[in-house]
């Protein structure tokens, strides 16, 4: 999917890039769509995913999900590929 950052930039674990490339995805998507295909008002969506927010787990993988993506880790001392 054009737009999504690549795993380099949430390497470090900020929260903040973290949230702003879910954002992306979502943006991509439609708001309303992913809001709606992740159980959520879009709203909520859009509180949870701008500059001030705090997603919860449940909302970072419930918005992944919707576009057909899933969250996963790697050993730390593992280069990404």
């Amino acid at each position: 999917m054009r737009g999504i950052p690549s795993p380099v930039w949430v390497e470090d674990g900020d929260p903040a890039l973290i949230r702003d490339a879910i954002g992306i995805v979502a943006r991509a998507r439609g708001m309303s769509q992913i809001a709606r295909e992740a159980g959520l008002s879009r709203e909520s969506l859009y509180k949870a995913l701008s500059l001030t927010g705090n997603p919860s787990f449940e909302t970072v993988r419930a918005v992944l999900q919707a576009p057909g993506l899933q969250l996963s880790a790697t050993r730390a001392d593992t280069p990404a590929a």
